[in-house]
């Protein structure tokens, strides 16, 4: 059977400041496009993806 995934950051307000972003990067070794992910800030979205 699948189980439910629960999301636990959406208790109270400390849930609602973050995002999680994702963006693709090029990998000066390779040359192959990665993604790049983190949790950040409401306010920090616009200098992650810059």
């Amino acid at each position: 059977m699948a189980k439910k995934a629960v999301a636990s950051l959406h208790t109270g307000n400390a849930g609602r400041t973050h995002t999680k972003c994702i963006k693709m990067v090029k990998s000066p070794k390779t040359g192959a496009y990665i993604f790049q992910e983190e949790v950040i800030e409401n306010e920090r979205v616009n200098e992650f993806f810059k």
